[in-house]
């Protein structure tokens, strides 16, 4: 939902000075999320991830872009969403994630995208857990695959 995150971040910082995922070195970006995503999906689950993004993209979302490769890979779904075409949307006001359509966890950031404190909480409330899963359904339908969207 944010067009940058911690722009401290050492791994942003070294992409900005020209670091790049070797794809064809894959013990060198290969991480345990690769792990885990790969291992559901290995079992059945469907990982899906949406990204909704103001344009011109930010460097922030360039970033993020080009570091996805290894989430694709593993096996992650991912669609990138323009927010000029959400105004017809009802969406959460922060980023969160969705577990079997029965738990919402929200991330919550500051202004200037640090973690907050509180950084995330969880919600089963059905009402609560509705709205997500209908909102990403909403992004999902309408994202342009990470393959076919260009930053």
């Amino acid at each position: 939902m944010r067009d940058s995150y911690m722009l401290d971040d050492p791994a942003f910082l070294a992409w900005q000075q020209g670091k790049r995922l070797d794809r064809a070195d894959r013990a060198s970006w290969w991480r345990p999320w690769c792990d885990t995503v790969a291992g559901a999906v290995g079992r059945g689950v469907v990982m899906r991830r949406a990204r909704i993004v103001s344009e011109p993209v930010t460097d922030y979302i360039r970033y993020e872009y080009d570091v996805t490769h290894p989430n694709v890979v593993a096996g992650e779904l991912v669609r990138w969403l323009p927010r000029r075409r959400t105004t017809d949307l009802a969406l959460p006001g922060v980023d969160f994630w969705l577990f079997d359509g029965e738990v919402a966890l929200f991330n919550h950031f500051t202004g200037d995208g640090q973690w907050a404190d509180p950084d995330m909480e969880t919600t089963t409330d059905p009402r609560v857990v509705r709205l997500c899963d209908s909102a990403f359904e909403a992004v999902w339908e309408r994202g342009i695959d990470h393959a076919q969207f260009t930053v």
